[in-house]
C-alpha cells in the first residue's frame, strides 16, 4: 500500500487544483452576458444552417476501422516484448488474432467499405 501513496496524494493534490481553479474562475472572473458572447464562435465566421446535420456514414466506418487497426497494434507490442518467454503457445495465439482481423479487413473490402466516394 506504501507504493500507492505517491499517486494518492497527486490525485488528491490534482482534484484540489482543478476545484480551486474552477472555483476561483467564478468567484473573481469577470461576469458578462451580452447576446454576442452567448452565440457560438466558429473562428469569427457568422453561424448560418441548422446546427444539426447529417453526417455520411464514411465517417463512422472510418473511425472504426481506425479504432479495430489501433487495437491491433496495441496488442502486438506487447507481445512482441515478450514473443520469446510465451513460445509457440503465444505464436499461435498471436497469428489467430491476426487472421481474424485479417478476415475483417477483407470483409469490410469485400462488402466495399474502403471505397470513398
Amino acid at each position: 500500500m506504501n507504493s500507492f501513496l505517491p499517486v494518492l496524494i497527486m490525485l488528491i493534490f490534482s482534484i484540489l487544483f482543478a476545484v480551486l481553479t474552477i472555483g476561483l474562475s467564478n468567484i473573481i472572473g469577470k461576469k458578462s452576458y451580452e447576446p454576442g458572447k452567448l452565440k457560438p464562435f466558429e473562428c469569427g465566421v457568422e453561424p448560418t444552417g441548422e446546427p444539426h446535420i447529417r453526417f455520411d456514414i464514411k465517417f463512422y466506418l472510418v473511425a472504426i476501422f481506425f479504432l479495430l487497426f489501433d487495437i491491433e497494434a496495441l496488442f502486438l507490442f506487447p507481445w512482441a516484448v515478450i514473443y520469446r518467454w510465451l513460445g509457440l503457445f503465444g505464436f499461435i495465439e498471436m497469428f489467430t488474432f491476426i487472421v481474424v482481423l485479417v478476415v475483417g479487413l477483407l470483409y469490410i473490402w469485400k462488402k466495399g467499405g474502403l471505397i470513398w466516394e
